[in-house]
């Protein structure tokens, strides 16, 4: 890099070329931060839809309850007491 002083002119230059160059950065950067929000937004509802349908139709179609298997112990206890 030079390092010579600059002039007052070059100074207000350089000042203005950073700030609009920031200014640039920053629109870009919230840009890319509402496009991430709108895609967030829309996977969030796909996947709420999902869910309550499949919530719906187990409301509609429960599952059989699972009949419990005798466990040998009661099964041998019954036999010997008869």
């Amino acid at each position: 890099m030079n390092d010579e002083p600059k002039s007052p002119a070059e100074m207000k230059e350089l000042r203005l070329h950073r700030k609009r160059t920031q200014e640039v950065e920053g629109i870009k950067a919230m840009a890319e931060i509402a496009a991430a929000d709108i895609a967030i937004r829309k996977r969030t509802e796909k996947l709420r839809a999902l869910r309550l349908a499949k919530e719906a139709a187990d409301l509609a179609n429960p599952p059989e309850p699972k009949a419990k298997p005798k466990t040998k112990a009661k099964a041998a206890k019954k036999a010997d007491a008869k």
